[in-house]
């Protein structure tokens, strides 16, 4: 296997603090910046997966991985990790808002109005939240943000009503940011996945019938032939929070394969060529 590499040389090191950070995408974030060099605080409410990322990944290096126990529907919990983060580094450098749900697909005659609520709490309020107690120390280093959003936030999704509404508020709340905090130097951008090979996806296909046919239909949807990957993400994650994106704030940026190009699938699944991830492993 090829040597897994970053696209920017070791020395990012950078405060950085993630939410969601034991598995999916959060994980590839993870990984991505400590190998970079960051220092980096996974939060999550999967305690035993984080504590054994966070032990992984400083053992591997260069940069160095805590885990702190947080349910990001609390405020309070949200609001502690910050400042434990801070005190920990003595700075924050950059907050990725990764925690978030998506719900079975069903129609909106299917959630109450407390499934809702709930779900905008996790989605949507906790990024206000962790935004919020955030932005006082990321002003003092014109640190940034960096916001999972949902390319069905923007183009829609079959019975994801209440999903599609959460990240579509997520790049309002973007956009609205990025404008406010200009003036004190900290940019705020989103990144808005299509699908993305999680080990939750995996296990999901793990339990149905027709699990393989489902997992080929679904790589057939983009144009590369294949999903992406969490590195993929976590890759693109910190050149938004890099000097490298210093004239970039406000942007939605998708990371699809180009899934929402053309009309029906993109390959057939007897002709699709898998272009593997340039340096993801």
């Amino acid at each position: 296997m090829a040597e897994k590499r970053t696209p920017f040389a070791a020395g990012f090191d950078r405060a950085t603090l993630i939410t969601g950070g034991s598995k999916g995408i959060g994980s590839g974030c993870a990984r991505v910046f400590v190998r970079a060099g960051a220092r980096v605080v996974i939060c999550d409410i999967d305690g035993e997966t984080g504590r054994a990322l966070a032990e992984e990944l400083t053992a591997t290096g260069p940069g160095d991985c805590h885990f702190e126990p947080c349910d990001v529907r609390q405020p309070a919990q949200v609001e502690g990790v910050i400042e434990r983060t801070v005190a920990r580094f003595g700075r924050l450098d950059c907050l990725i808002n990764n925690a978030g749900q998506h719900p079975a697909h069903e129609p909106i005659d299917s959630f109450s109005i407390e499934d809702f609520k709930e779900l905008l709490q996790l989605n949507l309020v906790s990024v206000f939240a962790a935004s919020k107690y955030a932005l006082p120390h990321l002003r003092q280093t014109r640190g940034s943000i960096v916001n999972l959003g949902s390319i069905v936030g923007a183009m829609g999704q079959w019975q994801a009503s209440t999903y599609c509404a959460s990240k579509g508020g997520v790049h309002g709340l973007t956009k609205a940011l990025a404008i406010d905090e200009a003036t004190h130097g900290v940019r705020v951008n989103a990144i808005m996945p299509g699908n993305i090979l999680t080990q939750s996806r995996l296990d999901l296909e793990a339990t149905m019938e027709y699990g393989e046919a489902f997992h080929n239909f679904v790589e057939t949807w983009q144009w590369t032939g294949r999903s992406g990957t969490i590195e993929e993400a976590g890759n693109l994650c910190l050149f938004l929070a890099s000097d490298a994106a210093s004239f970039i704030t406000g942007a939605e940026i998708p990371l699809t394969g180009g899934i929402g190009l053309g009309q029906g699938p993109k390959v057939t699944v007897s002709e699709r060529e898998v272009r593997p991830a340039a340096d993801s492993g």
